[in-house]
């Protein structure tokens, strides 16, 4: 299967959601897969919005925790 931008885009499956409400869920979800977390901060650290730095330091923290947390 070929890899193209729509395959890696984090907005693909989620269309109509906001990057920053696509974060803060998976923040929330325990049973999101690193990959798909992975994913979503690739978007932000592309996205460049000085907005945005709280939203990474958060996910940062989600992708660094323990699964049993």
């Amino acid at each position: 299967m070929p890899t193209t931008a729509e395959t890696l885009s984090p907005t693909a499956a989620f269309s109509g959601k906001s990057l920053h409400q696509q974060v803060a869920e998976a923040i929330e979800d325990r049973a999101q897969p690193i990959s798909r977390l992975l994913r979503l901060m690739w978007a932000l650290d592309a996205d460049r919005n000085p907005a945005n730095q709280n939203l990474r330091a958060r996910l940062r923290a989600r992708i660094g925790e323990p699964l049993s947390a």
